[in-house]
């Protein structure tokens, strides 16, 4: 099928590493040139060692699945004859212990909130359908373990 590839770049700038006193930040680079700065989540590993502002593995890991899902749901309604002015979606992904008490994204949730636009407009059913069958055909979900919830404004 496809490969897809990113490459993570970090390098110590401290001689502090093995007292454990050293930046986490790095950097994702993809194949379509562009660098991201990333950095673990300030909740696990306190500043100065992380960096807030950088992109930390579950916030990728929560924005990858809601991408997935938002893209694949427009592919489901432009074939389905709906025309769509805008999507948005503020996805939470919840942390929580699994079984053996190790850490790890248990649950995302996805609000998408579409505007409609055209003559034609699903009704609430059909909008339900669009999104399950988003869920069903997103690669990123069909990958992970992880509950994922769709919950749009409006549905039942």
């Amino acid at each position: 099928m496809s490969e897809h590839k990113a490459t993570i770049r970090w390098a110590s700038p401290t001689s502090e590493f093995t007292k454990g006193r050293f930046s986490r930040h790095h950097t994702w680079s993809f194949d379509g040139g562009l660098t991201v700065p990333a950095s673990p989540a300030p909740a696990v590993v306190p500043a100065p060692w992380s960096d807030p502002a950088a992109v930390d593995p579950e916030e990728a890991f929560v924005a990858s699945v809601a991408s997935c899902h938002m893209l694949t749901f427009l592919w489901l309604a432009s074939r389905a004859g709906f025309g769509i002015e805008s999507y948005e979606d503020e996805a939470v992904g919840v942390m929580a212990r699994n079984e053996r008490g190790v850490p790890w994204v248990a649950g995302i949730r996805l609000t998408p909130r579409v505007v409609w636009s055209g003559g034609k407009q699903p009704d609430v059913a059909e909008i339900e359908r669009l999104h399950h069958g988003a869920h069903e055909q997103c690669f990123i979900a069909n990958s992970v373990r992880t509950a994922v919830t769709v919950s749009p404004p409006g549905a039942g």
